[in-house]
């Protein structure tokens, strides 16, 4: 694993591409479209909001944070008359499963029997207090087939992961458009995450300025040497509530666990474009 990262963190840049292949896998589109949710932010929000239920636009608001309301509301709840939970789930698995039988389909089987066994214990030993979307992911049935079980385990574990950062900056005192311009006062431009989540300019812009006047960020908009460590200290603790869950195991299996899925990933990262927001670092 990487040395200068939180264990928690490296293992995180390596599973997290086996998880958002769905996203962007033809074969993901697909299975969404099949089942009636036509146009990629349908399928988005039905299946990653599906293990909630059949909810409305606020729970989603508040659980997936980033997005801006009205983005969600477009979405919710009118993807539940064109498809039920249960079929937004299953879209997602199948369509997670076809893109994974072709992107790893020169990867090792057991460099893939051996990630799914180690993930599945990680998520065996869980702690889903206060991780709303780990915790309804988690109570899912395991699906059957190496693939969808990987997909299925990945998808736990950045759930799990992305409700303690939600956490990190609720008590940073972030709301959702100031946490992505934070974000693009570090190394991502403005024009790629805006339109994925949803912020008007106007809304963009008071965010920013809520931000220079809190010391977050300097005149030029980039960030202050305050912000640049209030932000460290978040993602410290998001590496921090992240960390109990591989406790239980050895550094050798860490290890382990970063060799087999090094391959996936790779595979995985392949397949996303290069400018996107989920926020990975260019090489893990």
């Amino acid at each position: 694993m990487a040395e200068l990262a939180h264990p928690a963190r490296a293992l995180w840049w390596l599973f997290e591409p086996v998880h958002a292949l769905t996203y962007f896998s033809p074969e993901g589109r697909a299975a969404y479209e099949a089942a009636g949710l036509r146009g990629s932010w349908r399928g988005y929000f039905a299946g990653r909001s599906a293990p909630l239920g059949a909810v409305d636009a606020p729970p989603v608001v508040a659980a997936f944070f980033s997005f801006a309301p009205g983005m969600v509301e477009r979405a919710l709840p009118d993807v539940w008359g064109r498809a039920t939970p249960q079929a937004a789930l299953a879209a997602r698995v199948s369509g997670a499963e076809a893109a994974l039988q072709r992107v790893l389909e020169t990867v090792k089987p057991h460099l893939i029997d051996r990630s799914v066994e180690l993930l599945e214990r990680a998520v065996d030993g869980l702690d889903c207090c206060g991780r709303v979307l780990a915790a309804a992911n988690a109570a899912l049935p395991r699906p059957e087939g190496r693939l969808a079980r990987l997909w299925h385990a990945t998808t736990v574990l950045r759930e799990h992961r992305g409700d303690g950062h939600v956490a990190a900056l609720v008590a940073e005192g972030l709301d959702g458009s100031e946490a992505l311009v934070v974000r693009c006062a570090l190394d991502i431009r403005r024009e790629v995450l805006q339109p994925y989540r949803g912020w008007t300019d106007q809304e963009w812009d008071a965010a920013t300025d809520r931000l220079t006047g809190r010391g977050w960020l300097a005149g030029d908009g980039s960030l202050s040497p305050e912000g640049r460590a209030r932000h460290q200290a978040l993602e410290a603790a998001t590496d921090l509530a992240a960390a109990r869950v591989w406790a239980g195991f050895r550094r050798s299996e860490l290890d382990e666990l970063a060799t087999a899925l090094r391959p996936i990933s790779t595979a995985c990262r392949a397949e996303l474009p290069l400018l996107n927001p989920i926020g990975l670092p260019v090489s893990s």
